[in-house]
């Protein structure tokens, strides 16, 4: 019998290509995740991947396993969905980053609300630290959105990551002494903070070129040329992308650096209970999809 846990750890080293950047998405070490495909291998008794210093490739018998895994999986969560559906009803009030837009939660939710036809779920989408404020208020029972490394107190952690300044393909500083020009959040947006902190600390000019409320309009100034943006590693928009950061680049010296990002699900004053838990169980187990998936039409 295949442990779903290790299932969900090939899964994500095949979509991510390497160890380090599945255990980044799955929000756990990557000696955990080589465990979880090395006992994998093990239970099928066949290899799953090829490793070498510079990149991890299927096996015959591992493309087998990708779709057995999916298929597992799947058939996994609709049993825990049936058995629990008939036991949970209710109302449940659910904020989320706008950092997930673009990701798979729309099917992680999709799926929440199949299984529990019952349970009426309210979504809002916002900044972070804006859905936090709403959660202590009572009015949201759950937030899935960012916090400060270390911030262990707030929450259960899904992921970690790592900011970094993305721009259009054809994105250039034509004088490197030029302030950067900043695309953000409005205040009290984590990233925007982080950004202006990362400027003042490295002493680099910078000024605000555009200021959205929403991730299509900070990807649609990002497309125009309008400046740069920073935005989680695993999660840029279609059309954008990394920045060189090196000291030497042409055209573009070395950028601040903005550091790490922890994505955490918090509960609120009542804590998770009911519609409220079980919704929160749904995204922990799917948390390697919460990344951008590749591919979707963008606004």
């Amino acid at each position: 019998m295949f442990d779903p846990v290790q299932l969900r750890s090939f899964l994500a080293v095949a979509r991510t290509g390497g160890f380090t950047r599945a255990a980044e998405r799955l929000g756990v070490r990557q000696s955990t995740v080589s465990q979880h495909v090395r006992r994998l291998e093990a239970a099928a008794g066949r290899q799953l991947l090829l490793r070498d210093t510079h990149s991890v490739r299927l096996t015959g018998e591992g493309e087998a396993m990708l779709g057995f895994a999916r298929t597992i999986l799947e058939a996994h969560e609709q049993a825990l969905g049936y058995f629990a559906r008939t036991q949970v009803s209710g109302r449940v009030r659910f904020g989320a980053s706008e950092d997930f837009v673009d990701t798979e939660l729309p099917q992680i939710l999709r799926g929440f609300r199949r299984r529990n036809p019952q349970v009426d779920l309210e979504l809002t989408v916002g900044l972070s630290a804006v859905l936090y404020e709403q959660l202590a208020d009572g009015r949201l029972d759950l937030v899935l959105g960012k916090r400060p490394p270390g911030g262990e107190s707030q929450g259960r952690l899904v992921r970690q990551d790592r900011l970094v300044w993305v721009a259009a393909e054809d994105f250039r500083l034509d004088d490197p002494a030029e302030p950067l020009p900043l695309i953000v959040y409005p205040p009290p947006s984590f990233t925007r903070a982080r950004a202006l902190e990362a400027c003042e600390r490295d002493g680099r000019p910078w000024r605000i070129a555009c200021t959205s409320t929403s991730l299509s309009g900070v990807r649609a100034a990002a497309l125009a040329g309008l400046g740069m943006v920073p935005h989680a590693r695993s999660l840029i928009p279609s059309g954008l992308r990394p920045l060189p950061d090196q000291p030497g680049q042409p055209g573009l010296p070395g950028l601040p650096d903005l550091g790490a990002i922890d994505f955490a699900l918090t509960t609120g004053r009542t804590g998770a209970r009911g519609p409220a838990r079980v919704l929160a169980e749904a995204v922990l187990a799917d948390a390697f999809r919460l990344q951008r998936a590749p591919g979707r039409a963008q606004p």
